[in-house]
C-alpha cells in the first residue's frame, strides 16, 4: 500500500517515547559510526511500500551490479520494532521525521559520514535545515508531503482556514482524518497554537475544540474522503497530500486542496543507516544515487510523490504534478507549516484528550 494512503500518525507507546527522550541526551554515544567500510555487492532496504519506485531500484542495480532486496512496512512503528529487536539485517531504512528523532534517541541509527555523500546540496533548504535532524546528520530526505484540507466549491465557494472544518453551516458534510495527531494539528492551530505544541493547557484547549467540532462532523475518515469530496457527499475534509488526493484534484475542477492559513503540517520520509549495517559501501552508493536530480525526479514521475530534491524539479516529466498542490504545495503556502515532531512525554495528553473526543 502506498504511503500516501496510510495513516501518518505517531502511535508509539509512552514507554517507547520516554526511552527515546532519555537516550536522546546521549546522542549516539557508545555506538559505532557509519564511517567504517564494509559491504559487498548487495543492499538490504526496508522502506515504505510504494515510495521508492521499481525504476529507481532497477536503475541502481543495472549501474552498480549491486543486488537490492527491498522489504516494505506500513507504519513507522513496525519498522522501529524491527530495528529494536536486534540485528535486523537491513542496510538502509526509510523513517519519517519524528521517527528519526526516536531512532536517534534509541541509538538505532548511525550518524552519517558526509565525506561519503555527494549531492546533499540538491535538497531543498527546508530539508537541509529541518529541526528534527539539523544538517542531515542522521538522515537524507527522499519524499515529502503535507496535511491540510480539501473542499468542493459547489458547496463552499472558497476556503483558506481550518475554521471551515469547524463551521456549523456545513454540519453533516465535514470529515476529519481518523488519526489522533492529524486531528490535533487542526485543533491546535485553529485555537492559535503550533501543531508542535506539547503544552498541557494548549492541548486541552484543542481537545475542547475537537469535542465541539465532533457534533457537526459526518465522521472521521482516513480512507475514501477524496472520493466523498469528488461526489459532493463531503463539502470539506481534512486531508493528506499524495496520490489519492492528487488524482481527485486533477480530475475534478471543483475539488481544491489547500494548506490552511494557520500553517498545516509537513512530513518527510528519508533514508538512514541502521546500527550494525553490514553493507555500508552499498548503502552510501544508494544514497548518492537517490540524490542525483534525474533519479530523484522519478519519485514524482514514477511514484506520484513530491521529491525533497529541489534540483530534481527541472527533470520531472509530469509537469502537471508540479502545479498540483496535493503533490507539490507552493512554497508560499508551507511557509508556516510545522514539521510534526515526537511529542515525548506529552503523548499522554494527546492520548487522554483523544479518548475524550471519541467518547463525546
Amino acid at each position: 500500500m502506498s504511503r500516501t494512503t496510510v495513516s501518518r500518525t505517531l502511535v508509539a507507546t509512552s514507554v517507547l517515547t520516554v526511552t527515546a527522550l532519555v537516550a536522546t541526551a546521549c546522542g549516539g554515544s557508545g555506538s559505532s559510526t557509519a564511517a567504517s567500510s564494509g559491504g559487498g555487492k548487495e543492499l538490504h532496504l526496508y522502506a515504505w511500500a510504494g515510495e521508492i519506485p521499481d525504476s529507481v531500484v532497477k536503475g541502481f542495480e543495472k549501474e552498480t551490479g549491486i543486488k537490492v532486496t527491498v522489504d516494505t512496512f506500513d507504519s513507522n512503528e513496525t519498522m522501529t520494532a524491527k530495528l529494536s529487536s536486534g540485528s535486523s539485517g537491513y542496510d538502509l531504512v526509510e523513517p519519517s521525521q519524528y521517527t528519526v528523532q526516536q531512532l536517534i534517541g534509541q541509538q538505532l541509527i548511525e550518524p552519517l559520514d558526509h565525506s561519503k555523500i555527494q549531492g546533499l546540496g540538491n535538497l531543498a533548504e527546508k530539508f537541509r535545515t529541518a529541526s528534527y535532524d539539523k544538517g542531515n546528520k542522521y538522515s537524507v530526505p527522499w519524499i515529502w508531503g503535507t496535511t491540510g484540507f480539501a473542499y468542493n466549491d459547489t458547496c463552499i465557494k472558497s476556503a483558506t482556514s481550518w475554521k471551515t472544518l469547524f463551521d456549523s453551516a456545513y454540519k453533516g458534510k465535514l470529515y476529519m482524518l481518523d488519526n489522533m495527531l492529524a486531528a490535533y494539528i487542526a485543533g491546535l492551530q485553529v485555537t492559535g497554537h503550533r501543531a508542535t505544541s506539547t503544552d498541557k493547557d494548549q492541548i486541552a484547549e484543542a481537545t475542547a475544540a475537537l469535542q465541539k467540532q465532533k457534533k457537526i462532523l459526518a465522521g472521521y475518515n482516513s480512507t475514501n474522503y477524496p472520493q466523498l469530496l469528488s461526489t459532493g457527499q463531503a463539502c470539506a475534509a481534512e486531508a493528506w497530500s499524495g496520490t489519492a488526493m492528487a488524482k481527485v484534484v486533477q480530475s475534478n475542477k471543483h475539488v481544491h486542496y489547500v494548506i490552511p492559513e494557520e500553517g498545516g503540517s509537513i512530513w518527510t520520509d528519508g533514508l538512514a543507516i541502521p546500527k550494525g549495517a553490514k553493507n555500508l559501501t552499498s548503502a552510501y552508493k544508494f544514497i548518492n544515487y537517490l540524490l542525483r536530480p534525474e533519479v530523484a525526479a522519478k519519485a514524482t514521475d514514477d511514484g506520484s510523490s513530491a521529491s525533497a530534491n529541489q534540483a530534481a524539479r527541472k527533470y520531472i516529466k509530469d509537469t502537471a504534478a508540479l502545479s498540483n498542490p496535493a503533490i507539490y504545495a507552493p512554497d508560499s503556502s508551507i511557509a508556516k507549516a510545522d514539521f510534526l515532531l515526537d511529542p515525548g512525554t506529552a503523548m499522554q495528553y494527546f492520548q487522554q484528550g483523544w479518548t475524550k473526543v471519541k467518547a463525546s
